[in-house]
């Protein structure tokens, strides 16, 4: 070979490697805080503004490259910044940096506590910091760039369920409040949970991870960590303030003992449905005055960095890492009012006037009439991959049922979901939790978008996830701990683990797609022992909220067996039968013969054949998992509560009904409040030793 060629090739072959080997990194705080005051400020119902400062404000960018391409991630501290506003900060930064403003991700923190730039309820945008701020995303863009140096980055996550919690929850049937437009549609609501006496449980599940990429250089030191966590905000400042998620950063930087230069970073998870307070703990019944409110974020702040340090040791860095992002735009229709409703806002709006909205009715009637005229608008949404990382985008307040989802299905287990990204869009709930309403659900700028708009991002979020993994979605699988090992052992017809993320397909374990949840179920509550169901991770239920479990069993005969956990939501003596958990009979027969069962007022077992009720001995606690089977051997009767028998009557086995529900019975009377899990029924009667196997305790 000639000496000239052969010197070429090993040059290529050279260029060639240093390009997939140069990871490079370059990060930047950018200070943000307006030069201006007053300033106006939303996150709130009506106009408000600020006059001074309690913390700065940061735009924290961090700029990637493998020698390939560059992509950057930026942070704000602001509440929700609109999708135009930033597709015009991104195309300022391209023309600086020459990075494609589809490789741009901008997201804010929600912190209720900065500068408005986007006009929602209430509250308008501010027309002096909103120019400015848009030049500042640009310019930390650009400087992140400069900074770009060899580096490599790894990955963690850490448990921190206690630094978070539902503050969603299910109202008693009887205890429903009126929406603004005056109609008593609020089945579930923000904070709810003050008071037990109303309410029947969570209406979702929590997402405890706080997850971390870190990025140091190629001696260790550490440049940046981008951590996402889901928890809304900590509120209780009313000046210009980052919230919790400056204070965790400066913590993180001070415990990991790094120079200024180290730009830490807290991300919004979704949280649309999460704050801080525990309801199902009676820590406090009132919040706190505001100086003891202060003194509580630094330490909110304090002990959540101090868990991720915790994390932090255990990351393995990489420097072999390569880079790949999409993006996708799409148009999603809004909640727009009908003739009626319209009519009524633009009344409201004409008595008004020029004047701002004082109450929550006004708020409501001015968004009617905005929606009305925007009828859609268009989202982004992204993905991109770091090595085996990912990170994917919503441009809403999603709840935390949404980040399960895309985590447990994304084709990397490691995967960060950072919400009000590339656009503010406002509260987006699961499909079914529409049907509970809620001030989450009210059509306005801050929750407009049409009611599937959730399944349809989830779904174009992991085909983003897919194109830059160039894998496909995983499929969560149900791992079978000792106690669904036996239920499996005693070979059930039907068996519903009810450990769905959505509706409205009722998955049966046996093979079986006839069964559906009506509306008023919510899904992948936390069940009973997980390590004897799903050992290694959480055993998931269904809540329960007016809605059942419908299917039909033809085959089904005179001895069968049906065995469920149970957990109550309602107070005793809050009604006649606090629920039925489960019921034979034609679908809206009014008192039908059949079988049914549920718990009385007392909180005992109560069996009901249409005509005669038998109850049971023992006194079932509020929000405590329960198993129960009901053995049905011709006209024999016995109803077994963990395994002791409670119940043994004679009823007639008349009717031979296909209909067959969970969670209400045929006639929809005092229909289940609370959750259900592992309904498994049996075409014969168990015997007393099988019903046993079916009660495992801790």
């Amino acid at each position: 070979m000639n000496p000239r060629c052969a010197l070429l090739i090993l040059i290529a072959c050279a260029i060639s490697s240093w390009a997939k080997a140069e990871f490079r990194a370059g990060a930047v705080a950018l200070d943000v805080t307006p030069k201006q005051f007053p300033v106006l400020v939303n996150g709130g119902m009506t106009s408000r503004s600020a006059t001074g400062v309690t913390d700065p404000i940061y735009a924290k960018a961090i700029v990637l490259a493998d020698g390939k391409i560059e992509i950057a991630i930026v942070v704000v501290d602001s509440c929700m910044m609109p999708r135009p506003m930033l597709d015009e900060a991104k195309a300022l930064a391209t023309q600086r940096t020459g990075i494609p403003s589809n490789h741009i991700l901008v997201s804010a923190t929600h912190t209720h506590t900065a500068p408005s730039t986007l006009g929602c309820l209430g509250t308008d945008a501010d027309p002096r910091y909103t120019p400015y701020l848009k030049g500042k995303i640009a310019e930390a863009i650009a400087e992140a760039q400069k900074r770009l140096q060899p580096a490599q980055a790894g990955w963690n996550h850490a448990d921190a369920a206690e630094f978070t919690a539902l503050r969603r929850w299910v109202r008693r049937p009887d205890r429903i409040a009126n929406d603004p437009f005056g109609n008593p549609t609020v089945r579930a609501n923000m904070h709810a949970g003050r008071n037990w006496d109303d309410v029947t449980g969570e209406s979702g599940p929590e997402d405890p991870d706080l997850t971390m990429i870190s990025i140091q250089d190629r001696k260790g030191k550490p440049l940046a960590i981008l951590a996402n966590f889901s928890m809304h905000y900590f509120a209780g400042v009313k000046a210009i303030s980052s919230d919790y998620f400056g204070r965790f950063a400066s913590n993180l930087g001070a415990m990991l003992e790094a120079d200024e230069s180290f730009v830490g970073i807290m991300s919004h998870g979704c949280s649309g449905d999460i704050w801080r307070r525990d309801y199902t703990l009676r820590n406090w019944t009132v919040d706190p005055p505001p100086k003891e409110e202060q003194m509580q974020i630094d330490g909110y702040a304090k002990g959540l960095a101090e868990r991720a340090l915790a994390g932090y040791g255990k990351i393995k860095h990489r420097a072999d890492l390569d880079l790949a992002m999409a993006e996708t735009r799409m148009t999603l229709k809004y909640r727009v009012p009908d003739v009626g409703l319209l009519q009524w806002a633009k009344a409201i709006v004409a008595e008004m006037g020029d004047r701002n909205p004082k109450t929550k009715t006004e708020v409501y009637a001015i968004e009617q009439v905005i929606l009305d005229e925007r009828q859609q608008t268009e989202i982004v949404l992204q993905a991109l991959r770091i090595g085996d990382m990912a990170i994917t985008t919503t441009p809403n307040e999603t709840y935390a049922l949404t980040g399960l989802k895309l985590k447990a299905r994304s084709p990397l287990s490691k995967t960060m979901v950072i919400e009000l990204a590339n656009g503010g869009d406002g509260y987006i709930p699961p499909p079914e939790q529409h049907f509970l309403g809620g001030y989450n659900t009210w059509a306005a700028r801050s929750a407009g978008l049409e009611v599937q708009a959730e399944p349809k991002i989830v779904e174009a979020c992991l085909r983003l996830l897919e194109k830059v993994a160039a894998k496909p979605r995983r499929i969560p699988l149900v791992s079978q701990g000792s106690a669904a090992k036996v239920i499996a052992e005693l070979k059930p017809v039907h068996w519903w683990r009810m450990d769905e993320f959505e509706g409205p397909i009722a998955i049966d374990e046996q093979g079986n797609r006839d069964g559906a949840y009506e509306d008023g179920v919510v899904f992948y509550l936390e069940g009973p022992i997980s390590e004897n169901f799903t050992p290694g991770q959480v055993n998931r239920s269904a809540h329960f909220a007016g809605g059942r479990l419908r299917t039909r069993l033809p085959k089904l005969d005179k001895a069968y067996t049906v065995s469920l956990w149970f957990w109550n939501g309602m107070p005793d003596n809050s009604r006649t039968v606090l629920g039925w958990m489960f019921s034979r009979g034609r679908n809206h027969s009014l008192k039908a013969p059949g079988d049914h069962l549920g718990l009385d007022a007392k909180g005992l077992l109560l069996f009901n054949d249409g005509e005669n009720s038998h109850h049971g001995k023992t006194t079932v606690k509020r929000w405590t998992w329960q198993q129960v089977a009901m053995v049905r051997k011709s006209e024999g009767i016995r109803v077994y509560l963990d395994g002791g028998l409670e119940i043994e009557a004679k009823a007639k086995a008349t009717l031979q009904a296909e209909d067959f529900f969970i969670g209400g019975r045929n006639d929809n009377d005092s229909n289940w409040e609370g959750r259900l899990d592992e309904v498994a029924v049996f075409d014969r009667a168990l015997t007393p030793d099988e019903v046993k196997k079916l009660s495992p305790k801790p």
